[in-house]
């Protein structure tokens, strides 16, 4: 067996090969392009030996390795993944003070030479690359959700300035007529101030759902009476940032419609647990990646980072702790989000919730242990591809 280690740089990486029984180098640490003339050098190395006799290993980190990887894919070459933390944890293991290119590529083949058992890599396959996609997408709409947030918080302080009064005027925010309001006028000072006809214009919408009991005569009135104060900068404020929130509202609903395309297409039997949508399916499946590269449930609940600190020292065990939060926030940050429909949903998670409740757990620990539970659920299935049948949870 002959170990590749590579370490990836932005414009060019580094490569030595290793003999695995012996640990000599067969290739010194060697630099070649992050271009086709590059990655054809690299080949070239390694034409003298078979691919079911070479493991390629190279770290998970950025986005630099992406093109190499799928080129040693699409040429069916073994390629492992490695967390850049193993490599780090594995050159200070070896007492090594100093960390360069040509170094890094001996200590990535150093974590490749491990037993099965223990091994600190994955291998990954060509459909990784449609998981690429679509952990880009989920996580493109976890971002654009939390710009949302941040703009819906800078609008309201700025109406609570100038038409404190404007909120209690609507049952909901953020409703056609609520943003038509804000974008043409901006202030009460303005509403007040304008010809009752523009104002209707605001109101003439053709638009699905129920029509609003609030009137244009109403609005003007209120606006009348308002304590807001006139200020210039503030209505030039709630212009750009109601433009800037419908813009991120249409690119979610555009990602949403290609996230449910992939959901569609792979037909996870996840899905068939209710309280799971099109999104949070995907993104969980996008965030774990290959299941096969898990060797049980604890596996997937660590990569979540869910999983609880485990402390004991001489006599002293500790009972309650925190979870590790080691592992992709996105994917604790989804679990998070739909424990709450799947507990409601699903009556063998209410119990498992109530039952922790009364143990003294508080709600976010117990929604904690729901979680843990369901990525069991989730491991199971995925494992088996059958549908969620909460009769065998019994």
């Amino acid at each position: 067996m002959k170990l590749v280690g590579i370490d990836i740089g932005k414009n060019s990486h580094f490569f030595c090969i290793m003999d695995k029984e012996s640990g000599e180098l067969d290739v010194l640490p060697s630099p070649f392009a992050n271009n086709k003339e590059g990655f054809d050098l690299l080949i070239q190395n390694m034409k003298s030996y078979s691919k079911d006799s070479l493991l390629i290993g190279m770290e998970d980190t950025g986005h630099y390795h992406f093109a190499l990887l799928k080129y040693l894919l699409d040429k069916h070459y073994p390629v492992a993944l490695i967390n850049p933390r193993t490599t780090d944890m594995t050159r200070k293991m070896q007492g090594s003070v100093s960390k360069n290119d040509k170094l890094d590529t001996i200590t990535i083949c150093d974590v490749l030479d491990t037993p099965e058992r223990k091994k600190q890599y994955r291998i990954t396959q060509i459909n990784s690359f449609e998981l690429y996609e679509q952990k880009q997408l989920t996580r493109h709409h976890h971002n654009l959700k939390e710009e949302l947030n941040v703009y819906t918080n800078r609008l309201q302080k700025s109406i609570d300035v100038v038409f404190p009064e404007f909120n209690s005027l609507f049952k909901s925010k953020y409703g056609h007529v609520y943003m038509n309001v804000l974008k043409a006028f901006g202030s009460a000072e303005i509403i007040a101030n304008t010809d009752i006809r523009t104002i209707r214009k605001c109101f003439d919408i053709q638009c699905r759902g129920k029509h609003i009991s609030l009137t244009p005569e109403m609005l003007k009135e209120c606006a009348k009476n308002s304590i807001g104060m006139s200020s210039s900068a503030e209505v030039i404020q709630i212009k750009h940032l109601v433009s800037q929130i419908e813009l991120i509202k249409e690119q979610i609903a555009e990602i949403d419609k290609k996230i449910e395309e992939f959901s569609t297409k792979s037909n996870s039997p996840i899905l068939t647990i209710p309280g799971i949508s099109h999104f949070s399916g995907t993104s969980i499946l996008a965030e774990l990646g290959d299941i096969s590269n898990y060797s049980d449930a604890k596996k997937i609940i660590k990569a979540a980072g869910v999983a609880p600190y485990h402390y004991e020292s001489s006599q002293f065990n500790a009972e309650h702790t925190a979870i590790t939060k080691k592992g992709s926030k996105y994917l604790r940050k989804t679990l998070y989000q739909i424990i709450t429909p799947v507990i409601k949903f699903n009556k063998v998670f209410k119990d498992y919730y109530d039952l922790k409740r009364s143990q003294g757990k508080s709600h976010r620990c117990a929604q904690g242990h729901c979680v843990r539970k369901l990525l069991r659920v989730i491991y199971h299935l995925l494992t088996t591809n059958q549908k969620f049948n909460p009769e065998l949870l019994k």
